[in-house]
């Protein structure tokens, strides 16, 4: 083997130098480039933007997989936590990061996972002992006094639920019972922390909760023994346990089910604001109250001085005096009804004059046509004789014409 001298002048590559030497070397071998690689999905997510990123993972590794939307699209089934796989595709590098990869172009199911096989078996039976059932639940009280939590004292999930709690509800008593929320000592005392608040505290609601995780991170909340205290806790429960789209077994057995820490706390108390706004509610109802049985008060008493008037003869010359005005009030009401039918039927008759008055025919062209030494009208041509006078009458003014031409038959 070649000795390495510290005389000889030094090849110090840059990072990005040494991360695209590897990606090149991966890219270069042939077998990385078409491998097929079986594990179990691990710390899945699918951004906005459509593509994929999980971990494949046995008892022993883990390599971190991206596969890309227009792959993604392709597939026949939806990925899930904790789903076994078979995945093809290539190695490569992530140079930001310098993180090795495995880029997926292909992803079929090779069977259920160790742990979602378990989920599955222990959520089949306690289901059937009824343990999930919907009629069992309880709803937490809306005001709730003192409120236990079972967490960690050192995670990010209590700080999130206690500034909650104080933002919204600030007037509860607090009480932590804590306790590991990972690893092989969290079960055990998840039920102890929840034996200690049912027996010695029995707060108003308990909050069960964690961060996000994997599903190995949230295991303790599928335990079996965790899943029968909250089932058995006398006390309504909330788990808010990892993100939105985590389920554990603890969920269904308890009370209510908040999708993060933040809102399980959110789940059991009212909000200060809205609280406000319900003494101002009633406050205003108060006060509309008031006012009623006030004014149904005012009504009482001018009910009794209207029916002391009532009593009084001064009443009844008021009525008469009223019965005086309406008889009054009708009289010249039929008067005027009289007057204007007689005005409407004058009317009526002088539009019917006009219109058969023979001024009324000329104003619409025609003229009306006299002998001039007799006045008679003429109705007929052989009425006139030739050069006799005639006088026209038309709208405005008269004419006087003499018989020029006479057609007996013409028009």
């Amino acid at each position: 083997m070649e000795q390495f001298s510290l005389f000889q002048p030094r090849n110090v590559l840059k990072v990005s130098q040494l991360t695209t030497y590897l990606r090149q070397l991966l890219e270069s071998d042939p077998i990385l480039q078409e491998v097929w690689v079986e594990g179990e999905i691990s710390n899945f997510s699918q951004p906005a933007s459509g593509h994929l990123y999980f971990t494949l993972k046995d008892g022993e590794a883990a390599i971190r997989c991206v596969m890309w939307r227009n792959a993604a699209q392709r597939m026949s089934f939806a990925p899930r936590e904790g789903l076994a796989v078979q995945a093809h595709g290539s190695m490569g590098i992530y140079e930001v990061s310098g993180q090795v990869q495995l880029y997926v172009d292909a992803l079929t199911p090779a069977g259920e996972g160790a742990l979602y096989q378990e989920f599955l078996r222990l959520k089949a039976k306690l289901e059937a002992e009824g343990l999930f059932e919907e009629d069992r639940k309880r709803t937490p009280p809306w005001l709730p006094k003192v409120i236990g939590i079972v967490t960690s004292p050192t995670g990010a999930a209590l700080q999130d639920m206690l500034n909650t709690l104080r933002r919204r509800y600030p007037v509860a008593e607090v009480v932590l019972a804590p306790t590991p929320v990972q690893g092989i000592d969290a079960p055990p005392g998840i039920v102890a922390a929840l034996k200690r608040l049912n027996a010695e505290i029995r707060p108003d609601v308990i909050l069960v909760g964690r961060g996000g995780g994997s599903i190995e991170d949230l295991w303790a909340f599928n335990d079996e023994a965790v899943v029968r205290a909250v089932a058995a806790s006398e006390v309504p429960v909330i788990s808010g346990v990892g993100h939105e789209t985590d389920f554990t077994l603890t969920d269904f057995a308890a009370d209510r089910r908040a999708p993060t820490p933040t809102a399980a706390a959110e789940l059991a108390t009212p909000d200060r604001a809205e609280l406000l706004g319900v003494i101002a509610e009633l406050s205003a109802r108060h006060t509309v109250l008031v006012r009623e049985i006030l004014a149904d008060l005012r009504w009482e008493v001018a009910q009794q001085k209207n029916t002391l008037k009532q009593l009084s003869p001064a009443h009844r010359v008021d009525n008469y005096r009223q019965r005086l005005d309406e008889v009054q009030f009708r009289l010249e009401k039929s008067i005027q009804s009289r007057l204007d039918r007689a005005q409407l039927t004058l009317a009526h008759l002088t539009q019917s004059l006009h219109s058969l008055s023979p001024i009324a025919v000329l104003n619409r062209g025609y003229a009306i046509v006299t002998q001039e030494d007799t006045g008679r009208i003429v109705k007929q041509a052989n009425q006139l004789e030739i050069d006799e006078a005639i006088r026209i009458r038309v709208s405005e003014g008269s004419l006087t014409a003499r018989i020029s031409k006479i057609d007996p038959g013409g028009s």
